[in-house]
């Protein structure tokens, strides 16, 4: 037989769309071709490819080889289409059964000893096999889902051939079955083995994924912020509501080791959750510790597009990596002002679409803004000590790099004085974050018993259904508005905070004693 079709996956974005490799050998001089809008990476292949299949024993046809990645039109890169490629060029040059690669996609760098390499995406690519499978399965049959009739059985006929790196990765999505690899030889083996039955052939064995703990266990503790009772206060509404949060104080109050301490209070992360964030750091080809809430610390130098993402072909930025997370911005009036800007639509939107003239690309955004500032240049606007030398001028210049819409936006605004020494060698250990994530938790689960959702990201239509007020407190807002000079935005947001604290006092009713906690927090 002189061609044969492979099935595997590229990865666009945070998603991983089929691919169809077509190998044809025909007459003509030695030569390889590969066509299909194939990117530099996957254009070397050919002789990584040549040496793998060399040096695992195999025949490299002396023929005219034609590859074709289909679609033609889809962009693919990386070096996981190696396996696929030297797959298809076996099965073409009859040195393995071609009718054995139905029901099997196969992903993998190629070492030039035959070896498999650990890839990017391999997450991604288990989830996009599921997502055809259930998609199938729901089409084809008005029955009950498989995924609850069989949760920990295959819900797809498709078995997935991975690096063995990246065996452990890939196994987290249940209903697909994962063969994990060290070797060309390996695959071909167990091919092999399921052709021809009665030879003596290794086969791959199923990899199944590590048992993952219940919650986290963070490094740090909420237990190590001394006093500074209205900070915690504001952390905990912030965590029970998925609110954004602003800390203003002079410098060594302890407004960074609070925000780091944001991920160890919140709720934990759903398996669903845990996969979506465990794929988006496998395709950006970073470091996760799966099932913990992401906390992502960026420096004033980064610049618009390392922060929401892009690129010629656009790629996840820090607000995607933050998603179900925390993103901190410290020294937050020393961001350029036009990188701050492109922040407003997704703490709005919750995602980010960016879009080229070739492409475009919507990613996740959906995380909890915490933010650091000093009062002034210098740090000490308002201390009791009077060392500020700041001129009027000059603090109105720093806090003027803060647009009025941006501050608009943060639901919690939060002044952090500096503590006596004396009141941080006397002050008692505060409550550790295990303490304070049960009540957290409490109220994040009455918030989806209601409404489905977290309080931040209740819609005005939402907050009309779920939000009712007396007159009392429909009163104090009227108030309120004419002394803050509260815009619409703001007016919600005081809701949903609201919200947030009668859910934290197991409150059905909003009442004056809610609604003024949460005006208290928008000074700005």
């Amino acid at each position: 037989m002189s061609f044969a079709q492979v099935y595997t996956r590229s990865v666009v974005g945070l998603h991983a769309p089929k691919v169809i490799i077509e190998v044809h050998l025909s007459q003509g001089l030695p030569a390889l071709t590969i066509v299909g809008l194939p990117e530099a990476a996957v254009r070397e292949s050919k002789d990584r490819v040549r040496s793998a299949i060399l040096n695992s024993g195999f025949q490299f046809p002396n023929r005219r080889l034609t590859i074709n990645l289909a679609p033609a039109d889809l962009p693919k890169d990386g070096a996981r289409l190696d396996l696929p490629i030297a797959i298809g060029i076996l099965a073409a040059s009859d040195q393995l059964d071609p009718d054995v690669l139905s029901g099997f996609e196969f992903i993998g760098e190629l070492a030039l000893n035959g070896n498999l390499r650990q890839v990017t995406g391999s997450l991604a690519v288990a989830r996009a096999i599921k997502a055809e499978g259930l998609a199938a399965t729901s089409t084809s049959s008005n029955e009950q889902p498989l995924s609850e009739q069989r949760p920990r059985e295959a819900l797809t006929s498709v078995k997935l051939i991975v690096p063995i790196d990246n065996g452990a990765e890939a196994s987290r999505v249940e209903g697909v079955e994962i063969l994990g690899a060290q070797s060309l030889k390996a695959v071909c083996d167990h091919l092999q083995s399921l052709a021809n039955p009665s030879a003596h052939y290794e086969s791959l064995g199923i990899v199944t994924p590590s048992p993952t703990p219940q919650h986290m266990g963070y490094q740090v503790d909420l237990a190590d912020v001394k006093g500074q009772h209205h900070a915690r206060r504001a952390l905990e509404i912030a965590a029970a509501g998925g609110h954004s949060i602003l800390f203003t104080g002079p410098p060594g109050s302890g407004k960074t080791l609070m925000a780091s301490r944001l991920p160890t209070i919140l709720p934990d992360l759903s398996d669903e959750d845990a996969l979506e964030v465990a794929s988006t750091y496998s395709v950006a080809d970073s470091d996760y510790d799966y099932g913990a809430r992401p906390f992502r610390q960026v420096h004033h130098t980064i610049s618009a597009v390392a922060l929401v993402g892009g690129g010629s072909r656009p790629k996840p930025g820090e607000i995607t990596l933050a998603n179900k997370g925390v993103l901190f911005l410290d020294e937050l009036p020393e961001f350029d002002r036009t990188v701050l800007e492109v922040l407003r639509q997704p703490l709005e939107a919750k995602q980010i679409t960016i879009s080229r003239a070739n492409s475009q690309m919507t990613f996740p955004a959906n995380f909890q803004l915490v933010a650091a500032m000093n009062p002034c240049p210098c740090g000490y606007d308002g201390d009791t000590s009077g060392r500020c030398r700041c001129r009027p001028e000059q603090i109105k210049r720093y806090q003027d790099k803060l647009s009025g819409p941006l501050l608009d936006r943060i639901d919690l605004h939060i002044t952090v004085p500096a503590l006596p020494i004396a009141d941080l060698q006397n002050a008692q250990a505060g409550e550790t974050s295990e303490q304070v994530r049960v009540r957290v938790a409490a109220a994040h689960k009455n918030q989806m018993q209601r409404q489905q959702k977290v309080n931040n990201e209740l819609s005005p239509s939402e907050i009309d259904k779920y939000i009712q007020l007396g007159e009392s407190e429909q009163q104090l807002l009227q108030l309120a508005q004419q002394r803050l000079n509260l815009s619409a935005r703001g007016y919600h947001r005081v809701l949903r905070v609201a919200r947030t604290i009668a859910d934290l006092a197991d409150s059905v009713d909003i009442t004056s004693v809610h609604v003024s906690e949460a005006l208290s927090y928008r000074s700005k």
